[in-house]
């Protein structure tokens, strides 16, 4: 046996003393980011690290469990919303890693273009004040509204400054958008949603806002106390690099995502 095996031999067994008689990694996340953590779970426990994935049912659970420890870490919000939610909560969580960052579309049942829009249409977004804030840039990069200078994601109706076609804007719960494809003229979508309700292709929007807004990368969130939890490392190592995770995630967005870490 030559040295870099010899190597190669003993890293193996260190990670594996590493991480025998560990409590599970506990990770927290929603429905749209579930699969590939799944195919995340499986490749770490090949490598020796129990990982269990805890899947919530909304955007404010996953917070509060993990600002009350029962879960270590979790992988469904960026930067914003988790800014919102410590200002809201009294939590102290912070980014640990990122993930993916995923577009968000318009999306229309009744006309093929932006232009085609009557005035009056209506337009259904987000209620939540980070989502709520992209959507409203989504409709300024559409050229439907104009939006206060420097405002951001944090842009509330209240920025808006021209609304030249007169659209009625509704605010609906994220989950909910989808649903309300059928009743609006135009409908802020979330392709992992979309694929999930299997409603229409999540492929269809008149426009994506792509990667104009790097803060929206999905982050892994921490208490601040686990950050050189060397569980945590490991499994985000896996994620961000593991050949089958970037298979799940190709499987499961599509095109419509992009890798938020470099190398």
């Amino acid at each position: 046996m030559n040295k870099k095996h010899t190597l190669i031999l003993a890293l193996g067994l260190f990670s594996g003393i590493v991480f025998a008689g560990e409590k599970p990694l506990k990770v927290g996340t929603t429905a749209a980011f579930a699969i590939p953590l799944e195919a995340a779970v499986a490749e770490a426990d090949k490598q020796g690290l129990k990982v269990e994935l805890v899947e919530f049912t909304d955007w404010i659970a996953p917070n509060v469990s993990l600002a009350s420890g029962d879960i270590d870490v979790n992988y469904f919000q960026h930067i914003p919303f988790l800014e919102n939610a410590n200002a809201a909560g009294g939590f102290h969580l912070e980014p640990y890693a990122r993930g993916v960052i995923n577009n968000v579309g318009l999306y229309s049942k009744k006309y093929s273009s932006l232009d085609a829009l009557p005035e009056g249409a209506t337009v259904a977004i987000a209620n939540d004040p980070i989502n709520s804030g992209r959507g409203l840039q989504l409709l300024a990069k559409a050229g439907l509204i104009t939006l206060k200078p420097g405002v951001g994601y944090k842009a509330t109706e209240e920025d808006i400054l021209t609304n030249p076609k007169k659209i009625n804007i509704l605010q609906v719960e994220a989950v909910q958008l989808v649903r309300a494809y059928d009743d609006a003229d135009l409908v802020q979508g979330y392709p992992a949603y979309i694929r999930l309700g299997k409603t229409f292709d999540a492929e269809s929007a008149l426009l994506f806002d792509g990667i104009d807004h790097p803060e929206y990368v999905i982050q892994f969130v921490i208490q601040p106390k686990s950050k050189d939890d060397p569980r945590l490392a490991k499994f985000v190592d896996i994620y961000q690099h593991s050949p089958v995770v970037k298979a799940s995630l190709d499987k499961t967005y599509g095109t419509l995502y992009q890798a938020g870490w470099g190398g």
